[in-house]
This record gives structure tokens, C-alpha cells and sequence, in this order.
């Protein structure tokens, strides 16, 4: 794949990650969607995006995936979505990236990864933001919701850990969904005496689903080939900030010295362990 292809399908898989947010937080703060019905909604179109996406490229290919990921993966869209009742865009896309690499470097950590003084400065640094992001205060994100997020990123830390050696990346993501619909429409059965529902709501979850999710995912799996381990990670740490700059300008959502502070620091940590692994 040429550099410039690399560069494109790299942008977009970003600005698809915080589209997630942007468009989970829109439908759950201006639409009569619940939670639950967000999430099945949304699994369920990315499951079949992404199954449309894998028989396009290759008809007579085998089933991935299993049910361990699928649980991480269900476990993440639930909290995610659950916690958009309540957070910012942007704060809950800064939680749910530093729960992601916490988990991942914590991973590393407890395999037998030893850190150098600069990784160690980093991941102290981001601790540090992420403390401060959340100590109580008019700015502070809400408790309930920021536990929340950070639950999704740790289930997406493991499950992205869990297909790190899983071959096609798409295929495999591909079964994870299919498997994670079935946990996603028990879940809005066990809600439907709180399920509320309207067409705008459900059109933002297919949107999510199918073009930020399956789509968005099966776009970063072909940036990927592109891509070192290191500039990967390092490229990530944009969603954040255009999460923020779409929430700003698209839900009319305060940017706060605070916010702003908390994620230089964060990102700013998390830059500094990234760069240490090359």
C-alpha cells in the first residue's frame, strides 16, 4: 500500500474512532434512545457491515472470532454507551483512550515489560492527569459515567490484546460481533420494560454501528499494514483531541481549562511510554 494511502485510510480510521463518541453522546443526550437499545442497535449493524465487508473480499472463507473477545467486545459497548448518558464527548473519549493504553501497558508490565526512567516519568505523568481529571469539582466528569468509560476502555484493552495474534484482524472482528449481537439483543430484552426508542436515536446507532464501527474498523485494519507498532499507537492519540474539537462545534459542549490541562498531561504521558518502546 503507497505511503499516501497509508496517510488517508489512517484519517479516516481516526476520525471514525471519534465519531463513535460524538455520535453515541448526540443520540443519548438529544434523542429518546436508551442505552441498551443504543447498543444493540449499534452491534448489530456493525455485525453485519462487517460480514457484508469479509464475504466482499473473500466468499468461501472460514468463521472467526470467540466468545471470550466477543464478551470484551459487548462489555465495552455497554459500558460506552451507558456512560454517554452522563459524560462530554470529549471527556469521555480522553477516559476511554487512557483506560485502553493503561491496560495494554499494564499487560506489558505484569508480562515482565520493564520500563525506563523516561516510560517510567510518562506513565506517572498520565496517572497523575488522569487523577486530576477526575478529583471533585464543577469541571470534574461525572463519577458514575467516568467509571463507566473507564470500564469500556479496559474491555477494549483486553479485547484488543486478546487479537493482537488473532491473522485477519477484519475476519476475526468480524465473528466477535456476530457472537456479541446475541449478548447485545439479551441485553435490550432484559432492559425493554426501560427500552425507549425514536427513528432519529436508532439512525444515529446504525450510523455508529455500521460506518464508525464495522467500517471505521475495517479501514484501521488496512491502515495497519502501513503502519509500525509505535506510529500506530502514537496516531491514537488524536482521537481525543478530535473528539473534543467535535464536541465543541457540533454539541455546543464547553471546552475547560481543566480538560484541556488533563490531556495534555495524559496524552502527553502516554506519548512519552510509546516512544520508549521503539
Amino acid at each position: 500500500m503507497s505511503q499516501m494511502n497509508t496517510v488517508v485510510f489512517t484519517l479516516l480510521a481516526m476520525l471514525a474512532f471519534a465519531g463513535n463518541s460524538l455520535l453515541c453522546r448526540l443520540a443519548l443526550k438529544h434523542t429518546a434512545i436508551d442505552p441498551a437499545s443504543f447498543t444493540a442497535i449499534r452491534i448489530v449493524a456493525g455485525a453485519l457491515t462487517l460480514w457484508v465487508v469479509v464475504r466482499l473480499r473473500a466468499p468461501t472463507g472460514k468463521s472467526a472470532g470467540n466468545w471470550p473477545s466477543a464478551l470484551a467486545l459487548f462489555v465495552y459497548a455497554a459500558a460506552f454507551s451507558y456512560s454517554y448518558v452522563s459524560l462530554p464527548a470529549a471527556s469521555g473519549a480522553l477516559l476511554l483512550f487512557g483506560a485502553v493504553q493503561a491496560t495494554m501497558i499494564g499487560y506489558g508490565l505484569w508480562t515482565g515489560v520493564r520500563p525506563g526512567a523516561l516510560q517510567t516519568f510518562g506513565l506517572l505523568a498520565a496517572a497523575g492527569g488522569l487523577v486530576a481529571l477526575l478529583l471533585p469539582g464543577l469541571s470534574a466528569p461525572p463519577l458514575a459515567g467516568a467509571v463507566l468509560m473507564i470500564a469500556a476502555g479496559i474491555a477494549w484493552g483486553v479485547y484488543s490484546l486478546r487479537g493482537k495474534d488473532a491473522g485477519d484482524a477484519t475476519r476475526v472482528t468480524a465473528g466477535n460481533f456476530m457472537r456479541a449481537s446475541l449478548l447485545a439483543a439479551c441485553l435490550g430484552v432484559g432492559m425493554l420494560s426501560r427500552a425507549s426508542l425514536d427513528a432519529e436515536g436508532a439512525l444515529y446507532a446504525i450510523a455508529s454501528g455500521a460506518v464508525t464501527s464495522g467500517l471505521g474498523y475495517a479501514v484501521w485494519y488496512t491502515a495497519l499494514r502501513g503502519l509500525t507498532a509505535t506510529t500506530s499507537a502514537s496516531v491514537q492519540l488524536s482521537v481525543p483531541v478530535i473528539t473534543a474539537a467535535g464536541g465543541v462545534a457540533l454539541l455546543g459542549e464547553p471546552l475547560t481549562l481543566r480538560l484541556v490541562a488533563c490531556s495534555i498531561v495524559i496524552l502527553g504521558g502516554i506519548a512519552v511510554v510509546i516512544a520508549g518502546k521503539k
